[in-house]
């Protein structure tokens, strides 16, 4: 006779489907309070004995993802004292600073696919205080949490934000931190083409699956143009959540194709001499529930988005290290693969910076096409809507824009224009700046300046999304 040891909870896609997107329209639920939340989620810790962890996670400055397993008993007896050691996580805080406290952010509860996560989970992201009880400076979630909150309280703001994020899936497990000369890819498919029980299809069905239980509201999702590349589209949310989905959609996707014995990749440029990933960003912003990025102008845009638009080109060079934040992004940046390099907006040419898409009262938006995937999100959503919504603006910028201008195509460029702009030390806090520049300095400081045809082994193994502690003394 068997007997059942352990008992964890472990729901069916369908299930998981439902709660999530119940979850999530809570959590878009402005009416509701942070003490409201905490309730109702605690209460359902407290009478569901099928719980065993709650996972809480959090971004480093530079977008790479931390997760900490709770137990659920503890958890509800210390949430409001979680501490952990900053200074363990690179570019955070010194060691004499160290300590930090990490506050669940209840809204943003979510059950987890047991297939991939382990039955008996749930999750929340973190929002992290000092020691002063402030949100802490440079978690960059807090702060776009704080910047999108003031938005609404002053005049029902509401910032959306959906991304396309492309990446690459190669044979093998750890294909980055045992690359040499090259990547083996599993799939030579071209654009929307992939035989139906091709590895990269499996892969995306799987894929697939596991983000339409998470509530991310799929809505297509396809090989893309280079052989082996993936893209999986989902719909817009506030740009909190939108962050959140994004830091789930890579974790989802490289423990998918890690149990198919494989790698899913963000790197921007991975293989030389065929397109990138990107993470084309696509905003809006509305106002009691009216899109006011709609008008009459410019490919059915408004005013105001023009403005939005005329912000971000005006202060592209200052803002390209956050949105290419490796030296590896600035590869994608090579006009021969459609890379949207030039400092200016089209709605046809997908080489600018900025495209209008086509859209109509309700889809009328933006995209930002300049952002690499391995940018830390919560910091290029913060950076792109400060920008577009108050950034500062040239009086002559009518006599620019006939000229073909161009974004750093080296990350020392992009350093130097960062290092330089006093808009971004306002958008970031001066320290958080200056410890960003430094992260990025040693960064830039591996490769030489001029990057040549070659992917060399260093913008692989060192790259903020790769490397782990062992190496960071290599740094």
């Amino acid at each position: 006779m068997t007997t059942l040891l352990k008992n964890f909870l472990l729901l069916s896609y369908e299930e998981l489907e439902k709660l999530n997107l119940e979850a999530k329209k809570r959590q878009q639920n402005h009416a509701l309070t942070d003490a409201e939340h905490q309730s109702h989620y605690a209460s359902y810790l407290q009478q569901e004995d099928r719980i065993k962890a709650v996972s809480l996670c959090f971004s480093d400055l530079e977008g790479r993802f931390h997760v900490l397993d709770y137990d659920k008993k503890f958890l509800l007896q210390a949430y409001d004292n979680l501490t952990f050691d900053g200074s363990s996580i690179r570019g955070f805080s010194q060691v004499q600073q160290s300590d930090l406290r990490l506050l669940p952010d209840w809204a943003s509860f979510r059950w987890l696919p047991g297939d991939i996560f382990g039955p008996g989970k749930v999750i929340m992201f973190g929002l992290i205080q000092d020691r002063d009880g402030k949100f802490y400076q440079s978690d960059m979630r807090a702060q776009l949490k704080k910047y999108t909150d003031d938005l609404y309280k002053k005049d029902k703001t509401i910032t959306n934000v959906s991304v396309e994020c492309e990446g690459f899936l190669f044979k093998g497990i750890n294909a980055e931190q045992t690359y040499t000369d090259h990547f083996e890819l599993v799939s030579s498919g071209g654009y929307f083409h992939s035989l139906p029980q091709d590895p990269l299809k499996q892969f995306i069905d799987t894929f697939a699956e596991a983000q339409r239980a998470m509530a991310f509201e799929n809505e297509k999702d396809h090989p893309e143009v280079a052989p082996s590349q993936f893209e999986l589209n989902y719909t817009y949310s506030e740009a909190v959540i939108a962050g959140d989905l994004l830091q789930l959609y890579k974790l989802l996707a490289r423990q998918v194709a890690a149990n198919m014995g494989m790698t899913a990749s963000f790197l921007p440029k991975p293989v030389a001499g065929i397109n990138g990933n990107g993470m084309h960003c696509n905003i809006s912003i509305s106002k009691n529930k009216v899109n006011t990025f709609h008008g009459k102008k410019e490919g059915g845009l408004s005013a105001s988005a023009i403005d939005f638009i005329e912000r971000l080109l005006h202060n592209a060079n200052d803002m390209c290290l956050v949105l290419n934040p490796s030296v590896n992004a600035y590869r994608r940046l090579d006009p021969a693969y459609e890379a949207p390099n030039q400092i200016k907006y089209s709605d046809i040419d997908r080489t600018s910076m900025v495209r209008i898409p086509l859209g109509n009262e309700k889809s009328a938006r933006i995209e930002v096409r300049t952002v690499a995937p391995d940018a830390n999100p919560y910091l290029v959503f913060l950076t792109l809507l400060r920008t577009g919504l108050e950034g500062p603006l040239s009086a002559v910028e009518e006599q620019k824009r006939n000229r073909t201008r161009i974004l750093p195509d080296n990350m020392y460029d992009a350093l130097r224009h960062f290092k330089g702009s006093e808009f971004m030390a306002q958008i970031l806090g001066a320290e958080t700046k200056e410890k960003y520049a430094g992260l990025k300095k040693v960064a830039a400081n591996r490769c030489p300046k001029e990057l040549g045809d070659l992917v060399k082994p260093g913008e692989i193994h060192f790259h903020h999304e790769v490397t782990n502690q062992y190496i960071w003394s290599k740094f």
